[in-house]
């Protein structure tokens, strides 16, 4: 392992997004459980400043993020890119006809290393049908680049009321791995 790989593996990328969650006074923590997102959710729970919404659904995520920010509170949304194509509609409709921000941190599956292959074609679809909808898609494949990234993200969605995905690639959140009991 070079310096330049131990400096980065030492990076505690989820840390670095739920800081900026923080900073960016983001109150409202929309999820569908995913293995990720983990950590972040972890510290999120922990931060009594956050309310976790836990959802059956990604679309349901929408309205709740709409109604918090009509409330005057910040959201974030977290799932995984096989629950992008889940709210398809409601990113478009929503968030267009309401005008309110979101910002969504999707975790990638289907690329680096994936076992299973019903990840693929969501995987591979994600960003063009969520630039297709209207949202900026920004990337973070490295821990060195996830604070800045999110960050970007962030204030692109919040200060610009912008759509805005960042993308957590696969190679970034490490591989599953099928496993027989």
């Amino acid at each position: 392992m070079t310096k330049s790989d131990e400096d980065t593996a030492a990076i505690d990328w989820p840390a670095d997004i739920y800081g900026v969650l923080s900073d960016m006074a983001v109150r409202q923590v929309c999820y569908v459980p995913d293995a990720g997102h983990k950590r972040l959710l972890e510290m999120c729970r922990a931060d009594n400043a956050m309310t976790m919404v836990s959802l059956t659904t990604e679309e349901e995520g929408m309205a709740v993020l709409g109604g918090a920010w009509l409330g005057g509170q910040r959201g974030v949304m977290l799932m995984q890119s096989s629950g992008v194509g889940n709210c398809i509609n409601a990113i478009a409709s929503i968030t267009r006809a309401a005008s309110f921000p979101l910002l969504m941190l999707v975790t990638m599956r289907g690329e680096w290393g994936e076992f299973n292959p019903w990840q693929i074609p969501m995987g591979r679809a994600t960003p063009p049908v969520l630039e297709t909808m209207g949202c900026t898609v920004m990337r973070a494949d490295r821990p060195a680049d996830v604070k800045e990234t999110v960050l970007a993200g962030a204030r692109l969605a919040f200060d610009a009321g912008a759509p805005v995905a960042v993308l957590l690639g696969q190679r970034l959140i490490g591989t599953k791995a099928f496993k027989e009991e």
